[in-house]
């Protein structure tokens, strides 16, 4: 940011000097993110580096980032879609890809056509169903029973344990 400053006034006519504006000098250590990244991203690196980060001025390790995910921003505290958008191209200038959730933005029933879509094609993923699922299972959708929701997310995610056949 740039404050522009007026000087020399004298006879009317002014000049303009302009300076760096000290306003955001808490982002300047970490390049271009703000105060709240940065907290989220103090937040969120116990949980997924077993690091604490000291109080101050602190630049999020390359460890952090590759082991951030888009659910970990969706689910942070303080950390609304821009700020989880500044992370994301932040980590990008940086080298490493957080994917964005495929169904950003969607309705469940739109994101259920676009899976039955993308069936039809061939193309449809385990990630997309797993992705839908837990979209379904949050928003406690009952179109598909829930109970049987949560057995086929558990069996995408590969958590689980069938019974032993008979």
């Amino acid at each position: 940011m740039v404050r522009n400053r007026q000087i020399d006034r004298r006879g009317g006519t002014s000049q303009q000097e302009t300076e760096p504006c000290s306003e955001n000098a808490s982002t300047a250590p970490s390049g271009a993110l703000s105060a709240r990244a940065i907290n989220v991203l103090k937040e969120l690196a116990p949980e997924l580096t077993g690091e604490t980060p000291p109080k101050g001025e602190w630049l999020p390790p390359d460890d952090l980032l590759r082991q951030l995910t888009a659910a970990h921003l969706a689910t942070a505290r303080n950390c609304g879609p821009r700020t989880a958008r500044e992370i994301i191209a932040w980590a990008r200038d940086r080298g490493v890809s957080i994917r964005s959730p495929l169904y950003v933005g969607k309705s469940l029933s739109e994101v259920w056509r676009s899976l039955a879509a993308r069936a039809s094609a061939g193309k449809l993923t385990r990630a997309e169903i797993t992705e839908a699922l837990e979209k379904s299972i949050r928003r406690k959708s009952v179109r598909i029973p829930v109970g049987f929701q949560i057995i086929l997310l558990e069996i995408l995610s590969s958590t689980y344990d069938p019974p032993p056949l008979p």
